[in-house]
This record gives structure tokens, sequence and C-alpha cells, in this order.
């Protein structure tokens, strides 16, 4: 038999290499080395954790705390494949509740670096230290473990190579440590680089930890998340829509303290923000998931960082459910805009001898003076700017708490923008952004009737469709009866509206219906039925709102202003653009150099 057709032996492989071969599921890079090493210190009830660093993890990682320790006689075991203090058998394994169980971290570090383990149980006289080759030797150390790693993969260069550069696998590590910081608030972490302290972290809240670790902008554009039931509980901070700026925002979710990639939490958070969201920006988080362990599998894939949940859809759902309740919180405090480029009278005459743009409403003083100069601040304004003087801080001070959280207009920019001041200072809001999502919010509730509100047509409609219209309309007909539109057939290509949703006001029947169709057709293919219906709603909402280039009275603008504040997420439109902003007084002070 000639040796390629000669057959094959079955051989059992040496542990060694065994090791190796799980090294390469569980030790990608050394970020990877370090989650394990930080988790095996969180579950020994460490409360103070040091983190070494040299050429980001691949010459030195060193991981000191000041947990249960080992004893003796079991620092040998450590090092061994599938030994572990934290499961016993698989009712352990399907309620684990531990950061690492698998049993084979250690074995797999020691078999691509050269790994050294110092422990010292408690109330033992003294420490003991063992190599990655079983030599066990006395040393000194307080109660608690030091795990040291150096030269990661010095035994299996061809993997080696695929390592980046130091800094970016020092990134690697840094995103790891603050992972562990984030879900472990009570845990006092340092952090050294190269032989530099780097970061300190002290034992905080889970809110104290958070502005240690993302900063106190991060907080300042979230709003706080607190949710839960019998069987779920969602806690964290996620963030205001108009505060997303970047398509890559950081989503930090943990599922019982263990950072995951899970898609059903992501597509959850994304549903959560579809209709507040800009573009393809992406919503950034830091939420914490409880569950019964028993409802969740952590066993699914080597490194940890994807699970499986029992009940799927119920966890997406709690997940969305609670999110768009937080987000739909009304018009708040909105933290003031930075005005990094302004244009000041020697910069540009020609500019300001045309006019700023800011026109007051016609009629103003005959329609407003009897509703909204009847007000002590209306009085205030009104006679400020007769007589050219500013209201004293003593009358302004007394109807703060009587003035709404958008103030009351005093004009249009352009007759696109409404200008309008509270006690903050000013206010502009998009009239045409804002009106959208007043009337977004209204058909949705009213879509979720039984029989929603229709207004019919004086004259019905009749507009003539190509194949592809009239086969979208066919294939979507009972979606547009829910929406409140009443549409016949009047021929092989011809659509007759007669009756379009309550509340759209004067519409252009046959745009309508033609913009309607066109979103049903750039629809996504697997839009399920939610996801469409919103999008009409939306296409609705955007035809009928009030356009730039549309004067509006004081009144109406006012109307328009009040109706926000009594609307659900008003602070976007449903494509997610913001609606309003606030320009502060010290910010208006500071462009005129004032307290200078």
């Amino acid at each position: 038999m000639s040796p390629a057709t000669q057959q094959p032996v079955i051989r059992a492989l040496p542990d060694h290499l065994i090791s190796q071969i799980a090294a390469g599921e569980v030790v990608e890079r050394p970020a990877s080395v370090l989650k394990e090493l930080l988790e095996n210190a969180i579950d020994a009830g460490s409360t103070r954790i040091r983190i070494d660093l040299e050429e980001g993890g691949m010459r030195l990682i060193r991981i000191t705390d000041n947990g249960c320790g080992i004893e003796q006689g079991q620092l040998g075991l450590a090092l061994t494949r599938h030994a572990t203090s934290k499961i016993q058998s698989l009712e352990d394994l399907e309620r684990v509740a531990t950061m690492g169980f698998r049993g084979e971290a250690l074995a797999a570090i020691a078999s691509v670096s050269r790994l050294t383990l110092t422990s010292a149980a408690r109330n033992s006289s003294h420490a003991w230290r063992i190599s990655a080759d079983g030599e066990l030797t006395p040393d000194a150390l307080p109660a608690g473990t030091v795990v040291e790693m150096r030269d990661l993969y010095f035994n299996t260069p061809a993997r080696r190579k695929f390592l980046k550069s130091a800094s970016t696998e020092q990134a690697h590590c840094m995103e790891a440590i603050r992972r562990q910081a984030l879900a472990h608030p009570e845990i006092g972490f340092t952090v050294s680089r190269d032989g530099k302290t780097s970061h300190t972290w002290p034992a905080d809240s889970s809110e104290g930890r958070i502005r240690q670790v993302l900063g106190d902008d991060f907080l300042k554009a979230c709003r706080r998340v607190d949710q839960g039931n019998d069987l779920l509980q969602l806690n964290g901070w996620a963030m205001i829509p108009t505060a997303i700026l970047s398509e890559r925002e950081v989503q930090h979710t943990f599922v019982n303290g263990r950072y995951v990639r899970d898609k059903v939490i992501q597509h959850a958070i994304r549903e959560a923000y579809r209709d507040q969201l800009h573009g393809s920006r992406q919503p950034g988080c830091c939420l914490f998931l409880q569950i019964n362990p028993t409802l969740v599998d952590v066993n699914v894939h080597p490194a940890k960082t994807e699970v499986r949940f029992r009940d799927s859809r119920a966890v997406h759902q709690f997940i969305y459910h609670a999110l768009k309740q937080v987000l739909a919180v009304s018009t708040e405090a909105a933290p003031p805009i930075n005005l990094d480029r302004v244009v000041t009278a020697s910069q540009a005459p020609g500019f300001l001898q045309q006019g700023l743009g800011l026109n007051r409403a016609p009629g103003y003083a005959a329609e407003e003076r009897s509703a909204y100069a009847a007000s002590t601040l209306g009085r205030t304004a009104v006679e400020a700017a007769m007589a050219w003087q500013a209201p004293t801080t003593d009358a302004a001070t007394a109807v703060d708490d009587d003035i709404p959280p958008l103030g009351f207009a005093i004009g249009q920019l352009h007759d696109r923008y409404i200008v309008a001041q509270n006690p903050q200072g000013m206010i502009l809001i998009d009239q045409h952004a804002a009106h959208e999502r007043v009337l977004y919010e209204k058909l949705k509730t009213a879509c979720g009737l039984t029989q929603p509100p229709r207004q019919p047509l004086l004259i019905p409609v009749a507009v003539s469709m190509d194949d592809f219209a009239m086969a979208t309309y066919h294939e979507h007909h009972s979606e547009f009866e829910a929406l409140g539109m009443e549409i016949s057939e009047a021929g092989p290509n011809t659509l007759v509206v007669r009756q379009v949703p309550a509340g759209l006001g004067r519409v252009d029947a046959e745009t309508l219906l033609k913009e309607l169709l066109h979103t049903l057709q750039d629809a996504p293919a697997q839009a399920n039925l939610v996801a469409r219906q919103e999008r009409l709603l939306g296409t609705c909402a955007c035809h009928a709102a009030i356009r730039g280039r549309h004067s509006l009275s004081l009144t109406e603008m006012n109307a328009l202003l009040r109706q926000m504040e009594a609307t659900e997420r008003a602070d976007q439109c449903n494509h997610g653009r913001p609606t309003w902003i606030l320009v502060d007084l010290p910010a208006i002070d500071a462009l005129f150099l004032h307290g200078r």
C-alpha cells in the first residue's frame, strides 16, 4: 500500500497540544488573557485589583488581587485543564453565576506563555508560588493572588505574528479593563502601563464608576434607565437621541454582570431608537440586565461574550419597551449649544445692513397682548421692549415657575424657525421638525385604535398608477385601512382616495398616496408590519407638517410650543433631527463680551 493510501491511525493528542489548541479559542490576544485573569480575581471576592501591562500586554500582564487566595495543595490543580471551583454538576452549569467557570483558561494561557501563580489563602502563614512546569516554592505575599504572564506566544511564533502593534493591543486591554470596571463598581482598579500608573478608579457607586470610566460628558448626554419586573431588571444609562453624533457610539451591555455582545439586545436597543435616530447613527448606552441564571445560557462561546436566552423574544420586548418608556420623556432642559462660529459686526457689516431675518409676526401687539402679554412674563417682555429696558431680576425670578419649558414665542426667523424665550435664554424651534413629531405621535395613537379617525375629502381624488405601484397597493391594502385611509379602485391603474387620516389638515391626497407607496417600496424586505406602519405614519406626518417658508402668527407659534410640551419624544423629529435648541444667556452674554 502506497503512503498516499495508507490507513490513517487515530491517536490521542498530548495534553500540552490540547491546551495549545484550546488557547486558540480562549487566548486570541493579550486582552483575552487579561479578561480571563480579571474574571478569576473578581470571582475570588477581591475589593482591590491592580493590573500591570508592558508592551500592550504582549510582554507582561500581571494581576494582583486581595481575594480569598488558593491553598497550597490546590495550586497545581489550578493549572490543569478543566479544573475549577465554580461548578461541580450539570445543575451548577445551568445556573452558573460566576464570571469564569470553564476551568481551562489558566492551562491554556500557561501553554503559550511563561506563567507563574503566587497565592496566599486567608489565615495561611505564607504564600506559595508555582510555575507552569509545576515547580512549587514558598513566597511572601499578603492574602490574595498574583498571576503573572510573560512573553505571550513565545513558543508559537506563528500566532504572535497575528498580534498588532503594542499601542493597538494596549487599547484592547484597556477596553477589557473598562468593561470589568463598569460591571463591578464595588471593586477598586489601578492600572499601570509600562511602569507608570495610568488609571486609578476607587470603589464607587454605579453612577460614580460611570463618571470615572466614561466621563461626565457621557452622563450628561444620557437618561437614567431603571425598569424591572419579577424576572427581568434593566438598569443603566441610555443616550438622549439628540446627543448621538456618531455612527459608532459605544454600547456597553451586560447580562448578570458579564459583558456581552448579544444580537437580541443590540436589536432591541436599535428598535427602541428607530424613529428618533438620524441616518445610520448608533445609540450609545451602558445597560445592565439582570435575569435568573436558569433563563440564560452563558456557555455558548469559549470567550463567553455571547449568550442564549431561553425566551429571547420576551427579553427583546422587555428591553425595547423599557427604553421606549425612558425615551418618551417630553421636553426637558436640554444643554445649551456651543456657538463656535460667530459673525460680528466688524466682520460682516453688509450682512447686518441687510437685517438679521428676525421677523416679528404681523399684528403682534393686537393679537398677543390679550393672551401672552396678559401674563406677568408677557407684560415684562413687552414693556421692556417698548421702554428699552430689561426686567428686574426679582420680577424675572417671580414668574419662572409659571413659564412653560419652551417659553413663549416672540417671532420667526426666515419663516423657518420659531424664536422663543424662557428664563434660561433663547430657544430656536425647527417648526417643520417639531410639527412633524407632534403629528407622528398623534397618528401613532390613532392608529392603535380599532377604528382610526378619518377625515373625508370634499371631492374624492383619482390617482393614475403604474403597474408596480398598483401591485404595491394590492399587497399592502390592509395597511392603508389601518392607517385611516379609504381607497377604492376605479380601473386597472386608477385609485380613488376618499378619506385620509384625521388630523392632517389640508393635504394633497394624490401626493400623499404616491409618497406612501414609495415608502412601502423602499422599506427593507425584512421589515415587519409594525416597522412598515411606522414608516407610513412618518411619511404622513412629514407630508402634513408645517413647511419652511411658512409664516405663522404668534398664536400659532405658541400653540405649537404647547403641543410639543405635551408630546412624547418631542425633542426629535421621527428622522432623528433635533426639533429645538437652547442658547442660554451666559452664551449670549459671551458673544457681546459682557463681564470682560
